[in-house]
């Protein structure tokens, strides 16, 4: 399915886990330095309200005297759960790119605020980039370097699967309990096979 700035929380809702939707729009990378940043109570330099955040440190390079986009993989979400759930809260982001999902602060957030964590495919990030359209601006820069900066991207069908939706679903809560049950059955069958 297709998700088209703007997006809004009405918009959101519609989204469960395994639906495969292809964003346009403007969307926001932000990685460990940005998020800390933020929490921290400094403002953000763009409006993040109905916005949608990568966690993304991407390879941008200049070309023609215009920023080309090289590689956009997602990295690991995981890191910024200390914060996620409270910037989602404090500035009406919408959704959530990245990799490895996230924890249970983060999804509450999510069910209360009407956001979504998208999960983009690690590994395809010269792919990813081909979905950048355009790079609008670069905040931040000089404070954190490229790869925590806040870029400002124009996508096009970029590709993400939503693995935690507004309704309280996880497809990574689900699949840790999956694990750890078949996990106990492998043990209790090392333990009777040493008996």
């Amino acid at each position: 399915m297709r998700l088209e700035a703007p997006f809004t929380e009405e918009k959101i809702r519609t989204l469960k886990v395994g639906d495969i939707v292809e964003i346009s729009g403007v969307i926001y990378t932000g990685r460990d330095a940005v998020h800390k940043h933020l929490h921290d109570g400094n403002p953000p330099p763009v409006d993040l309200s109905n916005s949608i955040i990568y966690h993304c440190g991407p390879v941008v390079v200049k070309e023609g005297g215009q920023w080309v986009v090289k590689a956009a993989g997602p990295t690991t979400s995981i890191r910024e759960e200390p914060y996620q759930g409270d910037l989602i809260a404090k500035y009406g982001i919408r959704g959530v790119i990245g990799k490895g999902g996230m924890g249970p602060k983060t999804l509450a957030a999510c069910q209360e605020h009407g956001s979504a964590y998208l999960h983009a495919i690690g590994g395809a990030a010269q792919i990813l980039a081909e979905r950048v359209t355009k790079v609008l601006n670069v905040h931040w820069l000089e404070k954190f370097g490229s790869p925590e900066a806040i870029w400002e991207f124009q996508v096009e069908d970029f590709p993400v699967v939503v693995t935690m939706d507004s309704h309280g679903n996880s497809l990574h809560k689900d699949l840790l309990a999956a694990s750890t049950k078949k996990l106990g059955e492998i043990f209790a069958e090392i333990d009777r096979m040493k008996a």
